[in-house]
């Protein structure tokens, strides 16, 4: 069996190691690696590679940035000929890019089958491109490895057959559990023993000037209290500067690889992100999540993690963030097949198909 893995942004390469891991205990199993190059930061991709144990890409189409539009159409106007030309039994995509719904058009188009790995997540919220990207991935999909039973729910609720829906549990846990041993070695000398870790990078945060500036006044404020560590992705400190904001007493540096990034969330008091995997990150290590976001494909880091929902509101942000300093942050589990193990089902299930 032919396997083709298409992998482009910075959470992907996360929920990719698990996946080539387990496939690559088959011999019978060949594997090839297409890096669409949508993070083109040698910050952002190479050094995961290094760290996950990922071979280097076969291919690298080198779509880099750019609207949705170009970097949705020129993906699959790259990958096709590499299509073409490898001929793979099946298609692997991950998680919700760009990357992931132009692969899924293209197999489609040529009628190669392809496997969306993370499916059925749904904020329900479809002014998010992310949204629209996993509607029409799924639909496009033949088989369907979901990380929760919500998102089987969603899958059925719209009508994709049951047998095409494959609950494995989360691939990214997988790749946390792996590297989490790395991560407590990391020198934590230079960090105070208490800390807010921020993460933001949702263009409805930081592409809007009144809504990136009430959160970091937000974060102005926390910082007040206990260092504000921030490190800050490229688009977000590029509308900082932009707009013109101060902020001067935030701790601010340059995107961390994926351990570093691991060991900060671990040790954090408090983790204030728009990240989809940080919310799921922080479920597992059991850190409280303040999510600035009125909505999450991830629900159960709200129903079973340790994620709340705090939207815009200041006010409940300030409310939340002193329920944790008093030390009655909210009590979170993890969710179901959360175990290190669903690169492993996935495999099995490629398998014997």
């Amino acid at each position: 069996m032919h396997v083709l893995h298409v992998v482009g942004a910075r959470p992907n390469f996360m929920k990719l190691a698990p996946v080539m891991s387990a496939l690559g205990q088959d011999r019978a199993v060949q594997q090839t690696l297409v890096h669409t190059g949508q993070h083109y930061d040698v910050d952002m991709s190479a050094i995961f590679f290094q760290q996950l144990g990922i071979p280097n890409p076969d291919i690298n189409l080198c779509v880099g940035s750019g609207s949705h539009a170009r970097q949705t159409a020129e993906t699959m106007v790259r990958f096709e000929p590499v299509l073409l030309e490898r001929n793979p039994d099946i298609v692997l995509v991950y998680g919700d890019v760009n990357a992931t719904v132009a692969a899924g058009l293209v197999c489609s188009k040529l009628q190669v089958r392809v496997a969306h790995v993370e499916a059925g997540l749904r904020s329900f919220d479809h002014s998010m491109p992310e949204e629209i990207n996993r509607m029409v991935t799924d639909r496009l999909s033949d088989a369907l490895f979901t990380p929760s039973e919500d998102a089987d729910t969603n899958l059925r609720n719209e009508g994709i057959a049951s047998e095409k829906i494959h609950l494995v549990g989360n691939v990214m846990i997988d790749s946390l559990i792996r590297l989490m041993p790395l991560a407590l070695q990391t020198s934590k000398q230079e960090l105070p023993e208490h800390y807010v870790l921020v993460t933001l990078h949702r263009p409805s945060n930081v592409d809007n000037v009144e809504s990136l500036r009430s959160i970091l006044e937000s974060l102005l404020e926390i910082s007040q209290q206990l260092d504000v560590f921030f490190p800050v992705h490229p688009r977000t400190r590029q509308r900082i500067s932009e707009f013109g904001l101060k902020i001067d007493r935030l701790k601010l540096f340059e995107p961390v690889s994926y351990i570093e990034f691991l060991a900060l969330q671990k040790s954090a008091d408090v983790v204030i992100t728009d990240s989809g995997g940080v919310q799921e990150e922080t479920t597992y290590l059991g850190v409280p999540c303040l999510t600035v976001r009125e909505n999450t494909e991830r629900p159960i880091t709200v129903t079973l993690g340790t994620n709340i929902l705090v939207g815009h509101d200041r006010d409940k942000l300030r409310s939340e963030l002193s329920k944790i300093l008093a030390g009655r942050a909210k009590k979170g589990g993890i969710p179901p097949l959360w175990d290190g193990h669903a690169g492993v089902r996935i495999a099995d299930i490629l398998c014997r198909s």
